[in-house]
């Protein structure tokens, strides 16, 4: 008799990620797939094959697969600010644009603000990090 297999835990968490509108994922997203040793060795090859990118200590991104040079990239339209930023709330972390950034968005100033910076409200040390680029916090 034949028996379709089960998914293993990488195709679950794989399937739980394709359906969710997130762009973070913590650990304890899948802890009721399996254990906790179990579910980051899945994030893990998740982060191997190219599907999911680290952003930091127990965050990750969803990733696609850049066609020119076959390296992971951040999936979200907004880039790796977006990401930052969906990252320090998910944590709970309070956090507000810098005043150059407010400056821009109103109109009062025709310098961009290059580099991912945010003002924190809130205490938070973790480093939050991707491909060379880097989250900087101001307090």
């Amino acid at each position: 008799m034949y028996r379709p297999s089960t998914p293993t835990l990488p195709q679950r968490i794989r399937a739980r990620v394709t359906k969710s509108r997130r762009q973070i994922f913590l650990p304890i997203d899948f802890a009721d797939l399996s254990g906790r040793v179990q579910v980051y060795r899945a994030l893990k090859q998740l982060v191997d094959d190219g599907e999911l990118m680290r952003v930091g200590y127990g965050l990750y991104a969803r990733a696609i697969i850049n066609p020119i040079n076959g390296r992971a990239m951040l999936a979200s339209p907004g880039g790796f600010k977006a990401v930052s930023r969906a990252a320090l709330t998910r944590l709970g972390v309070r956090w507000q644009l810098t005043p150059d950034e407010v400056a821009f968005n109103e109109g009062r100033s025709n310098q961009f603000p290059a580099n991912a910076v945010v003002r924190l409200r809130s205490r938070f040390v973790r480093r939050v990090a991707c491909n060379g680029m880097e989250l900087r916090l101001e307090r």
